[in-house]
């Protein structure tokens, strides 16, 4: 395991769809009130070192409804409440932090999170959320195609069952970054 070592200046923390509609659901191998405070001590310290801070969240009502074998909602559903859509306020979003809107798994794709990252010269990325294997990996692949360092706060993540979590934790994730717990991260970033 490699020595971890992040720099505030070019580092930078995306948190994953931690919002009203999500947070509500059976999660595991963590609760998402384990997730979100987590979640909130690393966007604590980052914002104390200086890093950048970035919140994504998806917006429920328009994410595209694929004919599939298993949606994750049933179709023609009627709408939810926008404030399923809303970032849960134990999260501690703050006057600065970045706020990232998507209608699809991955936060790159037809957002603009690629651009706040480029301009504020960011090279290395800290992921943590919920789903594990599908909103944190999907834009865990995505940022390893455009050259990200990244960093996966394991206990800072969640998943439908935990043995979705451990098989993004055990073989995706370690593949495309470094898989770490809230405390290493912790200490990684004060360590500067």
């Amino acid at each position: 395991m490699s020595i971890l070592s992040l720099i505030p200046s070019s580092t930078a923390l995306v948190l994953i769809d931690l919002q009203q509609g999500v947070v509500g659901r059976e999660l595991a191998p963590y609760s998402a009130m384990q997730v979100v405070k987590n979640g909130r001590r690393l966007a604590d310290a980052f914002r104390q070192a200086g890093a950048t801070v970035i919140f994504v969240r998806v917006n429920i009502n328009e994410i595209a409804e694929l004919t599939v074998d298993a949606p994750m909602r049933p179709p023609g559903s009627p709408p939810v409440p926008a404030a399923a859509s809303e970032l849960v306020p134990e999260a501690g979003m703050q006057p600065g932090d970045i706020v990232v809107v998507k209608k699809q798994w991955g936060a790159f794709y037809g957002t603009d999170l690629d651009q706040h990252l480029r301009r504020r010269k960011i090279t290395t990325i800290v992921l943590g959320g919920i789903a594990t294997n599908i909103g944190v990996e999907s834009t865990a692949r995505a940022a390893a195609e455009r050259a990200y360092e990244q960093v996966f706060a394991e206990d800072a993540m969640t998943s439908l069952s935990a043995e979705a979590h451990a098989f993004s934790i055990k073989h995706i994730l370690p593949r495309i970054g470094r898989v770490r717990s809230t405390e290493e991260i912790l200490g990684a970033l004060t360590s500067k």
